[in-house]
This record gives structure tokens, C-alpha cells and sequence, in this order.
């Protein structure tokens, strides 16, 4: 490991990647230092949840702060519930969609908000419009009294091309496709109930978290290994790894105001998948070839407020890409979930 690497180079297993992408940054601990009340996460169960909620419990530890993580999720994954419990959270077994799992949940100051449907929402689109943008009424109610910081996501923008920057938080917004099109309705109604019933809110438009297991780059290190052709329909992306995008998450709830505030929650580069790749095919010693070529716009997300307020991510994208590739050569798990990142049309 390079001391002044903010990861190593290698990561042999899912512990020590797990314990990477939760240990707290200074400000972590400070935030929690000073955040009042508990905290409920809801969707505990997804990508961004499990190590979230550790970086949460740690910074809570080293802070000394007296604070509970409540973890809610229908834990359809074996062992998820047991790990979360055995690092400290108070976890809950519960569909939201179902009459009064709601009204059971316990009361609290800070609600993250992580439920959503992407994969297997086309063909499934009434379910999709249901938990992206039924549900986020419900829990707003239920929740009116509380800071809620909800997880969004950049394919609420149109795509744009790479020379102006990336979306804007003011810019108009332009959903390509019913899941996207669902996403701006959680807004939407987020938006309405922060304005009604004067809840703390904010959306965080993230576009796309990164690590070894899941992502865009571990999609396009994949193909590169394996020598399969890299698609550029979408032709530039926004990444961030998951642990900056984690810390983010906890520290936007400082934001959270009514009417809602929005953040964008990406790294600060646009970047080439066609350097990408080749950056992918250097690490791996092999060609690389590609499939179309670039399009003029991309989804693309202006990151400058985020990183005014947070500061650069603490991982910069070459660590990121030593690290996914040093994890593919290893064979290491992954979730077999491809992001569809190329896709232009949104159907996912």
C-alpha cells in the first residue's frame, strides 16, 4: 500500500473492502458529534445501505455520541440482518409497501431514505412507479416531524453533452423513460410534502456510486478482461467510489431544509469510457475493442455545489480503477448486477 493512497492498491476479500467503505472520514465523526437524535435508515438492504450504516455506527463510536441506527429493510439477503446487527445497528424486518409497516417503525429525528427500484423495472412498471414514488408520500407523513435526506438520481437530467459540464441542480430536468420518469415523481412528491408540512428535506441526485463489487467501472473492467467489446453509446459518465458518496449521504442531512434542497452526488470529472477502458486494458496487459461510437450527449451531473459544500472526494478516480481491477483479476465477488450504464433509451 502507498502511504499516500487514500485505498490499497489490493483488497483480497469482502471484509476488508466492506471495513474500506465504512470507516468514517474526521468529518464523519465530527457530523455525528454534533447530530441531534437517532437515526432510521430505510432500504437498508440495497448497495449504498449495509456500509453506510457502518460508517454511521463507527463515527458514532469514535464521536462518543449517543445515538442509535435503526436499519429497516425486507432482508431478502441471507446474513445481511446478522452482519448489521453484529456492528451495532437495531435492525427491522418490514415491507413498506404493506398496510402499517409504517406506523410501526419507531419514531426518529434523522430518516435516510434508500428505497427504490431500478433493475427489472421495465415489464414491472406499475411496482416501479409504486415504491419510487407511492411509497416516498407515505413515509413523508409518517415521518413530517423528522430531517429526511433522500437518495435520488441523475437520470432525472437529460442527457447533455459533456462541453457544458453536466447538469446543474437548477437546470430543467428531462427523465428519459418510465424508472427515471418514477424518480422525478419521488421528488416530486417529497417536494410537496417538505412544502406542506415544513419537513427538513433534501434529494440527492446520485449519478453513479463506485466500488469493486458493483458499478460502472467494475462493468467496463469486466468487459475489458474477458476482451469483449466496450459500448459507447454513453460515452462519458460521473462516477464517485461508495465510501465518499457514504459520507456525503450521512453529512447531507445538514442540509436538509423546506422547501426540499437538492445536491448532486457525483465526483467532480467527466470522464472518457473509452479512456477508461484503455486505462483498464494498460492494468491488465491485454487489447481493448469497442462497439459504436461516442454520442454527442451523455448523462452527465454538475458536481461543483457538492464539492463546494463536502470538499473532493477523498478517493481519486486512478485508486479506484487500481482497485477494481486488481479486484477482477482476483476473481472477487460481485453482485451481478450490471449497471446498464450505456443505456439511452431507460429502459432497465
Amino acid at each position: 500500500m502507498k502511504t499516500q493512497n487514500a485505498v490499497p492498491e489490493t483488497v483480497s476479500s469482502e471484509e476488508q473492502l466492506e471495513a474500506l467503505l465504512s470507516e468514517p472520514y474526521p468529518e464523519d465523526v465530527e457530523f455525528a458529534r454534533q447530530l441531534e437524535g437517532d437515526v432510521i435508515v430505510l432500504g437498508a438492504g440495497g448497495k449504498m445501505g449495509p456500509t453506510l450504516i457502518r460508517r454511521m455506527l463507527r463515527a458514532t463510536e469514535e464521536a462518543n455520541a449517543d445515538t442509535d441506527v435503526y436499519a429497516v429493510s425486507r432482508y431478502s439477503e441471507d446474513g445481511l440482518e446478522e452482519k448489521l446487527q453484529s456492528w451495532g445497528a437495531k435492525t427491522i424486518k418490514a415491507d413498506l409497501l404493506e398496510e402499517g409497516a409504517l406506523d410501526s417503525l419507531p419514531d426518529c429525528e434523522n430518516v435516510i431514505y434508500l428505497v427504490g427500484m431500478k433493475f427489472g423495472s421495465s415489464g414491472q412498471e406499475p411496482l416501479t412507479w409504486a415504491i419510487n414514488a407511492y411509497l416516498p408520500g407515505r413515509v413523508a407523513s409518517r415521518y413530517s416531524d423528522s430531517r429526511i435526506s433522500a437518495l435520488s438520481t441523475g437520470n432525472v437530467y437529460p442527457p447533455v453533452s459533456p462541453e457544458t459540464g453536466g447538469c446543474t441542480e437548477t437546470d430543467d430536468v428531462g427523465p428519459v423513460g418510465e424508472y427515471a420518469q418514477s424518480c422525478l415523481g419521488r421528488e416530486r412528491v417529497f417536494q410537496h410534502f417538505s412544502k406542506a408540512n415544513e419537513t427538513s428535506t433534501c434529494l440527492l441526485r446520485l449519478n453513479y456510486a463506485v466500488e469493486a463489487r458493483y458499478g460502472v467501472l467494475l462493468d467496463l473492467a469486466k468487459r475489458v478482461y474477458a476482451e469483449e467489446p466496450v459500448p459507447l453509446d454513453m460515452g462519458y459518465v460521473n462516477v464517485i467510489w461508495q465510501g465518499d458518496a457514504n459520507s456525503i449521504c450521512f453529512r447531507s442531512l445538514e442540509l436538509a431544509d423546506s422547501p426540499a434542497d437538492i445536491l448532486n452526488l457525483t465526483g467532480p470529472k467527466i470522464l472518457s469510457v473509452r479512456d477508461l477502458a484503455e486505462r483498464f486494458a494498460e492494468e491488465f496487459g491485454c487489447e481493448v475493442t469497442f462497439q459504436g461510437e461516442e454520442k454527442e450527449t451523455a448523462l452527465l451531473n454538475d458536481a461543483s455545489r457538492c464539492t463546494e459544500r463536502f470538499g473532493e472526494p477523498k478517493v481519486p478516480i486512478d485508486e479506484i480503477v487500481e482497485l477494481v481491477a486488481s479486484w477482477v483479476e482476483q476473481d472477487g465477488t460481485t453482485w451481478g448486477k450490471p449497471t446498464k450504464f450505456h443505456v439511452r433509451d431507460g429502459e432497465f
